[in-house]
């Protein structure tokens, strides 16, 4: 058979090619925005074709637009994103419970999918009631070493002094990821300001995640994968990061698996105690218990290792921790005095959580300060959404029901509903640790996985690394509140936050310093 192609041939393919990206553009331009089951939701004015409602949104602090829409269209509506292309926008809990119950149906969108995969890499570790308990002694040791540095501070500048505790609880937790992900001194916290190979790695990875401003080359590159050999600044240095990592990785992993063979060949079985994940991932992994083609290859271990994403929501968290403490010094003292009564210097996870002040403190910053403000979904299929609170569409027609049609971006608004007056009450945006002595009747249907807040998610894709970061948090709060006190150290009108993945703290007037959290901070001396 000839394998020449006639032009006839070539020429039909192209034109049916070009047919189809003609017939996908008019319907993603035009035909869907007149046939959309979305097209009558309530929504706000649309200011651009390209970006619909998202640099207004952007601009503003996180969530704040939507819940002003929220007052103004009711609780489920629409906006406008890329291209001003509907997405669904609801605070109904019940809408919201069938979302994150129905996980398969509603996926992360390609966008979000990519831009993480490229920074945080594709591992999903998870740490159990027994790992994070063999690891409190490193977020306890952590602890002590960060406060050893703002020491230092003090002692050099005087006190009280202006200190960027995100930086500092940024360094305290990254450190803490290496020693409880792999074993590995990162040395965040050397007082000298000394860094190693894989330190310096992660810190381009992080400094990846913190940009503030909506992307558009970033967006077409999230949904047309050829443009992604394209490489631009931000991609180039994520790779060559990825690539130190990647190298480190596979080297520890050798290494560990040299030691654990060893161990075995002298009959040592239960000889390597170590408490990181890497440790109990290979020793389970070279079980003999295993089949050969059931084994996770060395790639697959380092997929699952370098478990990055729970240092950003650690250190955020902790750090709008000190900042409402700063803000509510009856509640910074209070707190103060039951961890100085508590008999030991080191506490155990078990021992951090019996302290129910503590608990209270924690609960109440990840509800008003969530490290994410929102994440985002699509509709997988055509999807009809049940809704508790009926809404009113633009010809005056009641619905009980959504239907969000497939390819639809919906938006999960973490912080609008941990923050929602109709859920929460007339003060909700105040920091009150005292409310969750007895929460309100609505807030128990909340569907989170962690103490009726949406913070961790709920359903199948809730968060898995919740426990690890609650007792982390918990550790660092415990050791530096008895440490030192801590004030605000400019107005509060000054401090805002941009969503960079997680909620980062900027300076309004010193925007160009980045992400910072200033406050001031002095030794904590006992009557």
């Amino acid at each position: 058979m000839s394998a020449f192609v006639s032009p006839l041939v070539l020429w039909s393919l192209g034109a049916a090619a070009a047919a189809y990206a003609l017939w996908k553009v008019l319907y993603f331009f035009v035909i869907e925005r007149f046939t959309s089951p979305l097209r009558d939701l309530p929504s706000p004015p649309n200011p651009s074709w390209l970006y619909g409602n998202l640099q207004e949104i952007s601009e503003a602090e996180n969530s704040v637009k939507q819940e002003a829409w929220v007052q103004e269209y009711g609780t489920t509506l629409k906006y406008k994103g890329w291209f001003s292309r509907d997405r669904v926008y609801t605070i109904d809990m019940r809408a919201m419970n069938h979302i994150l119950t129905h996980s398969y149906d509603f996926p992360k969108p390609p966008l979000a999918r990519w831009s993480l995969s490229q920074i945080l890499g594709a591992g999903n570790p998870a740490f159990g009631p027994a790992q994070i308990r063999g690891l409190t002694e490193v977020f306890v040791e952590k602890a002590y070493e960060l406060r050893t540095m703002w020491n230092a501070e003090l002692e050099k500048h005087g006190a009280p002094a202006r200190i960027d505790v995100h930086a500092g609880l940024s360094r305290a937790t990254l450190d803490v990821i290496g020693l409880a992900g792999f074993n590995y001194e990162l040395g965040s916290l050397s007082v000298d300001g000394s860094t190693n190979e894989l330190n310096s790695a992660f810190a381009v990875m992080f400094q990846a995640l913190s940009g503030s401003q909506i992307s558009f080359i970033r967006m077409l590159k999230a949904y047309v994968p050829l443009l992604r050999v394209i490489p631009d600044r931000v991609s180039r240095r994520t790779a060559a990061a990825q690539k130190v990592t990647r190298r480190i990785g596979l080297q520890l992993i050798a290494e560990k698996k040299a030691e654990i063979a060893k161990a075995a060949q002298h009959g040592e079985k239960d000889a390597l105690r170590s408490r990181d994940l890497l440790t109990l991932l290979m020793r389970a992994n070279m079980s003999t218990d295993i089949p050969e083609n059931q084994r996770l290859s060395d790639e697959d271990v380092l997929a699952r290792e370098f478990l990055v994403a729970g240092h950003e929501t650690t250190s955020n968290a902790t750090a709008w921790c000190l900042y409402a403490l700063a803000g509510a010094p009856d509640v910074q003292a209070r707190l103060r005095e039951e961890l100085l009564a508590w008999p030991t210097d080191n506490p155990t996870m078990d021992e951090l959580n019996e302290l129910p002040y503590l608990d209270m403190v924690v609960r109440e910053t990840m509800r008003l300060h969530a490290p994410v403000a929102a994440t985002i979904r699509v509709a997988a299929k055509d999807e009809v959404v049940p809704l508790g609170k009926p809404y009113t569409d633009r010809h005056g027609q009641v619905h009980d029901s959504v239907t969000i049609p497939k390819g639809s971006p919906v938006l999960i608004p973490i912080l609008a509903m941990n923050r929602s007056k109709e859920l929460w009450g007339e003060d909700s945006f105040e920091f009150k640790p005292e409310r969750w002595e007895a929460i309100p009747e609505p807030v128990e249907h909340m569907p989170g996985v962690w103490s009726h807040m949406m913070s961790f998610l709920g359903g199948p894709r809730a968060c898995i690394g919740y426990r690890f970061s609650l007792v982390e948090m918990k550790a660092l709060v415990f050791v530096l509140v008895r440490a030192f006190e801590f004030e605000y150290a400019v107005p509060t009108s000054e401090i805002t936050k941009k969503q960079a993945i997680v909620q980062r703290p900027f300076v309004k007037s010193e925007m160009e310093k980045g992400s910072q959290l200033p406050l001031i901070v002095k030794p904590y001396v006992r009557a």
